[in-house]
């Protein structure tokens, strides 16, 4: 089972994870005394921040979890350069990313998703991407297939696509739909 103990609206601090009775805790506070913890922060975790830059130089990682990104591909119907260009933007190819959102792993995915699509380990890579793949498939379909809508609402989420009637105008998602969208493209060549 899966429980989010922190708020939506978080601030950077630190992000603490723990088991207790069996059960995972992701929480901006403590955990009681004697429970140990894995303590996450977006500065030390090194998540992808790509706000107002560009990624036409940036090397591409076309062999890293490349049998997963593939087996997620072929299940879900979603090509392999669109999964590795969401996992470029978000977390750089770190499986051990955390926002200061709060989202997680490769994929980065925020809690709620990551329950909704049964990821019960969102730091571990295969489960992540399956996790992920499936949400940005159910996108792409909710969407009818339009990439630009899909991706906006996997990075501001599907109500802030609907209040718009398109891509928010938010700066951050408007910048990337379009560093994905670029990096899908690179991706592609290089699959070739």
């Amino acid at each position: 089972m899966f429980y989010w103990c922190m708020p939506l609206a978080a601030s950077a601090g630190p992000i603490y994870v723990y088991k207790k009775g069996g059960v995972t805790y992701f929480s901006n506070k403590a955990p009681p005394e004697g429970v140990s913890a894995k303590v996450f922060t977006g500065k030390s975790s090194t998540y992808s921040v790509y706000k107002g830059r560009s990624v036409r130089g940036d090397r591409l990682f076309t062999e890293r979890y490349s049998d997963i990104i593939i087996s997620a591909s072929k299940r879900f119907g979603v090509p392999a350069a669109l999964i590795r260009s969401v996992i470029h933007v978000e977390s750089a190819f770190n499986p051990k990313a955390v926002s200061p959102k709060g989202a997680l792993g490769l994929m980065q995915l925020m809690p709620e998703v990551a329950r909704m699509r049964g990821v019960k380990k969102p730091f571990d890579p295969a489960e992540n991407v399956q996790g992920g793949t499936r949400h940005l498939a159910y996108l792409l379909d909710r969407f009818r297939g339009n990439r630009r809508l899909a991706l906006a609402a996997y990075n501001a989420g599907e109500g802030a696509v609907e209040k718009y009637g398109g891509i928010p105008p938010y700066r951050e998602t408007q910048h990337y739909v379009r560093l994905v969208l670029e990096l899908e493209a690179r991706y592609t060549r290089a699959e070739k």
